[in-house]
């Protein structure tokens, strides 16, 4: 009876609270009512009422920056009419911190606002991608998650920057829709564009160019775009054959856009996919085999497949190296010796001066080995790292 009076008082208290929350801008500290050791940067719409119930995205930062997702969101949330959440406590480390912080977060912010508890959401990027998956993946009942948990409601889609899979395991269908993106010189990105290639669900995969960030402003309006569509297929929006019309047209208009035969392909199969079951595709499908067919498309498509396969044949060998590094002095000389080789020939390819896949993905790989190094604790093979690594732009 005393814990029903106390959620009772928290409930109050929180209530009380929302009051006090400017709307149409970002608040950086929100503290849980019920732990105020949790806190989260919110964003509420400027004409957010509790007369309705809104979506909600919940978001998970790798270093504990809430504001960095909630800032991407901003503009997609005024727009759709989504609050989003990012969660300060949550990083990479412990997952009990993580799941912690989830469920603090989103137990306040159900308690303060009024929400659509079918149109909740998860966004997370790197590390934080994967507890946004782990959260989605328990939530939609999958026994290897616990099915369920603690958690007051179900996810029903990820926003997935930069990582997608919660463990070892590669996934093939999911209860939930996934929207994945990463950067051209994300060390992710082999990870998103192998999802890409398993998953048989509802997903889409879309590349900016840049490094391992959250996805840009533009992309996350993209993004929610995409996730209200997949609502409206599901039945969890009432459909809008207007708007469905504009979002088809727009498109069609970016896949005539693209240069790149590979890009249109994507472009062309996504545009098929997505609004299949809502409007006649067969016309998209026929440009997409059409394009197939042009002289050079098949090699260009052959010659990204191989390009994906020498990553990951560079990456398992790099692996291979680091872990005999722990071996008897014979077999670690021998394998520092063969990464030194390897790193040295890849700094000097991640530094040449015209982009090429080449270029970009032997930065992707050095960004991997860098991000990674610090976790073996060899001295040596850290300043070898330190030594070829590329400085990185600071993430905003």
């Amino acid at each position: 009876m005393r814990d029903h009076w106390l959620l009772l008082a928290f409930a109050a208290t929180a209530l009380a609270a929302a009051q006090d929350l400017p709307r149409g801008q970002i608040v950086d500290t929100v503290k849980s009512a019920a732990d105020q050791a949790q806190t989260y940067v919110l964003y509420l719409p400027s004409n957010y009422t509790p007369a309705k119930r809104w979506n909600l995205i919940l978001a998970f930062d790798p270093g504990g920056r809430g504001r960095r997702p909630v800032e991407r969101y901003q503009a997609a949330a005024e727009k759709y009419g989504y609050i989003v959440a990012g969660s300060n406590n949550s990083r990479n480390g412990p997952w009990d911190i993580s799941r912690a912080a989830a469920l603090a977060m989103w137990t306040d912010v159900l308690q303060r606002f009024s929400i659509d508890a079918s149109r909740i959401y998860a966004a997370g990027h790197s590390g934080g991608a994967r507890v946004a998956m782990s959260i989605a993946m328990e939530t939609s009942g999958a026994a290897a998650y616990g099915g369920g948990g603690k958690y007051p409601g179900k996810v029903a889609g990820v926003f997935a920057s930069s990582a997608v899979y919660p463990g070892d395991e590669r996934l093939d269908k999911l209860r939930f829709p996934v929207f994945g993106t990463a950067g051209t010189e994300d060390f992710n990105n082999l990870e998103m564009h192998q999802f890409d290639q398993t998953v048989t669900s509802a997903h889409r995969l879309e590349i900016f160019e840049g490094p391992h960030a959250w996805l840009p402003e533009s992309l996350a309006m993209r993004a929610v775009e995409w996730m209200e569509l997949q609502a409206m297929k599901s039945g969890l929006r009432a459909r809008d054959n207007a708007w469905l019309n504009q979002r088809f047209s727009a498109g069609e208009a970016d896949a005539a856009s693209l240069k790149e035969s590979i890009a249109r392909d994507h472009a062309l199969t996504a545009l098929a996919a997505d609004f299949d079951g809502l409007r006649d595709v067969a016309p998209i499908r026929a440009r997409d085999a059409a394009l197939r067919k042009q002289p050079g498309v098949q090699d260009a498509l052959k010659q990204a497949r191989a390009e994906q396969q020498a990553e990951g044949q560079t990456l398992s060998a790099i692996s291979d190296f680091e872990t005999a590094l722990g071996d008897d002095s014979e077999k670690r000389s021998e394998s520092l010796w063969k990464l030194r080789q390897s790193l040295t020939a890849l700094s000097a390819q991640a530094k040449a001066a015209d982009d090429s896949p080449g270029r970009r993905m032997a930065r992707r790989i050095l960004a991997g080995v860098a991000a990674g190094s610090r976790g073996i604790g060899d001295k040596e093979y850290q300043e070898l790292v330190d030594s070829v690594r590329l400085p990185q732009a600071p993430q905003r």
